[in-house]
This record gives structure tokens, C-alpha cells and sequence, in this order.
């Protein structure tokens, strides 16, 4: 996943997802989402430890460096708190579930 292409989709999907507006665009290597508070720009790491960057408006702001994710999980998590979207519940599966 690597390739921006695939990174632009799984984000417009995310976004769609969670009812968040934004345009979603490549731009060298980086994809970028751009909102009325700034540019949200994700790129991959180069490193093993940390497969992606975040680095959003408020992180910038503050002239600190984007924030490393170890996978694509923990981006879109990270992303997601960073955007404010609200978590949604816990699908539990099994006995005595409700």
C-alpha cells in the first residue's frame, strides 16, 4: 500500500466513512486532505519501525514533526482522533454479547 494511489482511496473512503468532508489529492509523495483547518499530509515512512507520517495543521503549527504510525491501523486512528471524530462502539461477537 505503498503507492499514493491506494493510500488517496483508503482515505476518501475513511473520510466518507466517519462523515468528514475534505478533498483527498496526491502531491509528490504525499497524499494530502484538505479541510477548511488546514492540509492533513500522510506519507510513507521509508522506515520499518514507523510505516507512515502524519503531520496535521495543529502538529505544524507548533513546528513539530509528523507523527509516525507502525500501520495503516494506527494512521487512520491517529487521523481519525485528529480530526475529531468521535470512536464508534465495540462490535463484541459471542455469549452474552449485547
Amino acid at each position: 500500500m505503498n503507492h499514493p494511489a491506494h493510500l488517496r482511496s483508503v482515505l476518501r473512503d475513511a473520510l466518507a466513512m466517519w462523515g468528514i468532508q475534505g478533498r483527498v489529492t496526491i502531491e509528490g509523495n504525499h497524499v494530502v486532505i484538505a479541510r477548511p483547518d488546514g492540509a492533513y499530509r500522510v506519507s510513507a515512512s521509508g522506515q520499518d519501525a514507523a510505516r507512515w507520517l502524519l503531520q496535521t495543521p495543529a502538529r505544524e503549527a507548533a513546528g513539530r514533526p509528523p507523527r509516525p504510525a507502525p500501520s495503516i491501523t494506527a494512521l487512520l486512528t491517529a487521523l481519525r482522533a485528529a480530526l475529531g471524530v468521535p470512536r464508534g462502539g465495540t462490535a463484541r461477537i459471542g455469549p452474552g454479547a449485547a
